[in-house]
């Protein structure tokens, strides 16, 4: 299973010939739009802009879906900044090749019995860290590690000179010192075998694409 990051929330994951782009909203912060025809666009958000015509299958919602090798699981989610008994966000747990990813976005930090039960047993989570309001600052995302307790990290959504955010986001060094986890490595794509998971969480640095 492969994974590149493009910035803010928008990260790929491939395996085998299906690629799964999450979160491409770069065109609504000055960059170019990274999914294509051939690919699967999720989002996290119903609040997003219109996928390519053309492109495989959009998923915006919660549900079951499978699409080439991945099994995707859309989770219901209260927002970060959504009230209380709320489900106006969806996370979707993927699975592919003995590998299950978390990709939580935008939500409020804390979960619910049916919202564990279903994410269960999770090796990679995706979590943005840029907070100011806009998404889960340093601390949410380290009650969500802790809660999941992950094998791998993979922060997104931090401060990017590049994209135009309504909202200033944390530097990425100052939300890994908030989050007291050190880089096992920073990489410009995550290659990954599930045999090259440990028993012990440790975060990986995505650059952008």
């Amino acid at each position: 299973m492969d994974f590149q990051f493009y910035g803010a929330n928008c990260i790929s994951i491939s395996y085998k010939s299906a690629r799964l782009v999450i979160d491409d909203n770069l065109k609504e912060l000055g960059k170019k739009t990274v999914v294509n025809k051939d690919d699967v666009a999720l989002f996290t958000s119903n609040n997003h802009q219109i996928a390519p015509v053309g492109t495989k299958m959009t998923i915006d919602n919660p549900g079951e879906y499978e699409v080439a090798d991945f099994s995707i699981t859309g989770i219901p989610a209260r927002a970060h900044t959504g009230e209380e008994k709320t489900h106006d966000a969806t996370m979707y747990k993927i699975t592919a090749n003995d590998i299950s990813v978390l990709i939580t976005g935008h939500i409020y930090p804390q979960f619910n019995d049916d919202q564990l039960e279903t994410i269960g047993l999770i090796d990679v989570l995706i979590v943005p860290v840029g907070g100011h309001g806009y998404t889960l600052d340093p601390n949410g995302a380290l009650t969500i590690v802790k809660e999941l307790e992950p094998k791998l990290v993979i922060p997104t959504h931090f401060e990017d000179k590049s994209l135009n955010y309504p909202v200033p986001q944390i530097p990425l060094g100052d939300a890994l010192k908030e989050l007291a986890m050190e880089p096992r490595e920073t990489l410009a794509k995550l290659k990954l075998k599930s045999t090259d998971l440990t028993d012990v969480t440790q975060l990986i640095v995505l650059q952008k694409d």
